[in-house]
């Protein structure tokens, strides 16, 4: 039977890397504020995509890794296997 970790274990084992990819998300965007035509990109569907993400991450709940999988992921195509 496979055994249950606390939280407090795996927030040890995953804090340094969780808090290493916020850096590198906001040093991102901070990166894209900074650059010429910051403005333009900012209505970038993909930016709109990832502050969507950040969202989802910043919400309750325990399936947020689903959520964030359907954000990113095309809608399904009934038949898109045949010709």
């Amino acid at each position: 039977m496979p055994t249950i970790q606390t939280a407090n274990t795996v927030l040890d084992r995953h804090y340094l890397e969780m808090r290493c990819s916020l850096l590198d998300l906001a040093a991102a965007f901070d990166r894209i504020a900074r650059s010429d035509n910051a403005a333009v990109v900012a209505q970038d569907s993909r930016l709109k995509l990832l502050r969507q993400a950040i969202d989802i991450i910043a919400s309750e709940g325990t399936d947020r890794a689903e959520r964030l999988q359907i954000l990113f992921s095309d809608p399904y195509v009934e038949g898109w296997n045949r010709k």
